[in-house]
């Protein structure tokens, strides 16, 4: 059993090792140049201001290799952000693993890669279904393309793919960018008896990719789209995407549902005897469409029909209920979490969000893990999120957030205490600069309540972020460091996460003389376990990344 050491304090001061201490992830909060693009610099954040003042403040990485991810272009997201916060470690991520997993070819001998492709012995098709961009948040476009190729290769005949268009880990609308050098590709592959094409799709936020079961209709229309054939027919996804921009101005994430037929017939409907793909990597919204296509007694909507199929996931997305029970690469193993070692030394956990966020400091939390590593020391609770478009409502549950960590933080009953604020990012992503400025607005107001609650108990807090997202709120240029404007003279939102860096402060007005605040360049997300267990007065154990204080013993 893994379990942590004592550290001695300076004076020994007993009082240190027992006060309670808390990680606020406000998430989707990064750090950016001052300019008309920034909704974090630009809305008004008293609380927040004040603590970047006054209180150490430290910058870390949260992108690209400090989190797992390939290289330092990609962007970082929640799970590997929450994944490097509660492990304390950097564990190579889905879109490396994947990547290496493709060009070493270990994904094409896998035993569920021929049971997938096993289509071309009976003439059934080959499906795959995810996020139809390269992003490399969800999924990479170019995973798709190889295997597709490769399932030429090894002699399917029929493939059809359902695009779920991104518009928010991509330009809000760049779908065509993606759609058309994609037909152009399949055109050159479709030869001696091979037919691939598009069967349907629609915009990420509308069909199919909910999580955290927020909104099981999204998931519903998915269904009744790549499984059903139902739905407003196209005679390709160019004419559809143009069509519903026409009529609803609408960005890409949020384009309705659309169905390619011929002759009035969908060209790809999925049916018994099939293989189905789910090809997204990062397992939050890959978790309910994979449920509805493996489980015998599912009852969160009416399939209608239930086609026998082969279904595999790019990866498990979930390891401790094996969903889905069949996937294409082993996800990274994420082992020795902060949560982990602090159940068995007998330290109490609170865990809190709302739900767009709650498997965030949970699942992700805990290495890709479901449930608690101790029943009696763990407390996780989520606040139920709004269906409503979150421009429409910015505060988002930040207020009830704040409301139940207070109560729970005056009960006295946890040592540990980790909660996210989804406002930054959730709000972020839909690419309105006013609402995103609110929502900030509405976070620091939670904040000012916040540490006036820590003070009460003599609590110490790390206050951070997992990735930026609000910081940028429009496309930038390079070469200027300014947004870029269009003909007419406007900014062109941005809806996806940034590359910036996020913070992270330590407020403490109790304790902080006896550490010191290490300065380094080079932090990020995964020095934020180490750094906690020290405040907690505990060794850090030796291969998780070091900490950002030093004990003054």
């Amino acid at each position: 059993m893994n379990k942590l050491k004592k550290i001695q304090f300076k004076n020994n001061n007993e009082f240190l090792s027992e006060r309670p201490v808390f990680v606020i992830v406000m998430d989707g909060v990064g750090i950016a140049p001052d300019t008309e693009s920034n909704a974090v610099k630009n809305a008004k954040t008293p609380t927040l201001d004040m603590l970047m003042q006054k209180y150490p403040m430290l910058k870390l990485k949260a992108h690209g290799t400090a989190v797992g991810l390939p290289s330092d272009d990609d962007m970082g997201n929640s799970e590997v952000g929450h994944n490097a916060l509660g492990a304390g470690q950097v564990f190579a991520q889905g879109a490396k693993l994947v990547s290496n997993s493709i060009e070493s070819g270990k994904m094409f001998e896998s035993k569920a890669w021929n049971e997938v492709v096993s289509v071309k012995d009976t003439g059934k098709t080959l499906h795959f279904i995810g996020l139809f961009s390269d992003g490399n948040v969800h999924s990479h476009i170019d995973h798709l393309k190889a295997m597709i190729e490769r399932s030429k290769k090894d002699g399917v005949k029929t493939v059809r793919i359902h695009v779920l268009l991104d518009g928010r880990d991509v330009g809000e609308t760049s779908a065509l960018d993606y759609v058309n050098p994609f037909e152009e590709f399949l055109a050159q592959l479709n030869s001696d008896g091979f037919d691939a094409k598009i069967a349907s799709g629609g915009g990420r936020m509308n069909i199919t990719m909910d999580r955290y079961e927020a909104n099981w209709s999204m998931v519903e229309k998915g269904w009744k789209t790549h499984v059903l054939g139902e739905g407003r027919q196209f005679e390709s996804t160019a004419e559809a995407i143009e069509t519903y921009r026409k009529e609803l101005s609408c960005i890409d994430q949020d384009l309705p549902p659309f169905v390619i037929a011929k002759d009035g017939k969908p060209v790809g409907k999925i049916t018994d005897g099939d293989s189905v793909v789910f090809y997204n990597f990062r397992g939050d919204r890959a978790i309910e469409i994979s449920r509805a296509f493996e489980e015998e007694n599912f009852d969160k909507f009416d399939r209608v029909v239930f086609p026998k199929v082969t279904y595999a996931g790019m990866l498990e997305y979930d390891g401790d209920l094996h969903i889905p029970s069949r996937y294409l690469v082993s996800p990274p193993e994420i082992t020795g979490t902060m949560g982990e070692f602090l159940a068995n030394t007998g330290v109490t956990q609170y865990a809190l969000s709302e739900t767009q966020k709650f498997g965030h400091v949970t699942y992700f939390w805990n290495g890709n893990k479901s449930g608690k590593f101790d029943e009696q020391t763990e407390l996780y609770e989520e606040i139920k999120s709004d269906i409503v478009p979150f421009e429409q409502r910015p505060w988002m549950k930040c207020a009830q957030i704040t409301d139940r960590l207070i109560e729970v933080a005056n009960e006295g009953k946890f040592r540990f205490m980790r909660v996210n604020f989804p406002n930054g990012d959730m709000v972020g992503h839909t690419g309105n600069y006013l609402a995103t400025v609110v929502s900030m607005e509405a976070l620091d107001l939670c904040l000012a309540r916040i540490i006036e609650a820590i003070d009460k108990v003599k609590g110490v807090a790390i206050i951070t972020a997992d990735h930026g997202n609000a910081d940028e709120m429009y496309e930038m240029d390079k070469k200027t460091g300014l947004p870029k404007k269009d003909k007419e003279g406007h900014y062109k939102a941005k809806t996806s996460h940034t590359l910036n860096p996020v913070p992270c402060i330590i407020y403490d007005n109790f304790g902080s003389d006896s550490y010191t605040v290490k300065q380094s360049d080079n932090y990020g997300l995964s020095n934020v376990a180490a750094t906690v267990v020290n405040l907690m007065g505990y060794e850090a154990p030796d291969f998780w990344d070091s900490s950002m204080i030093e004990i003054n013993k």
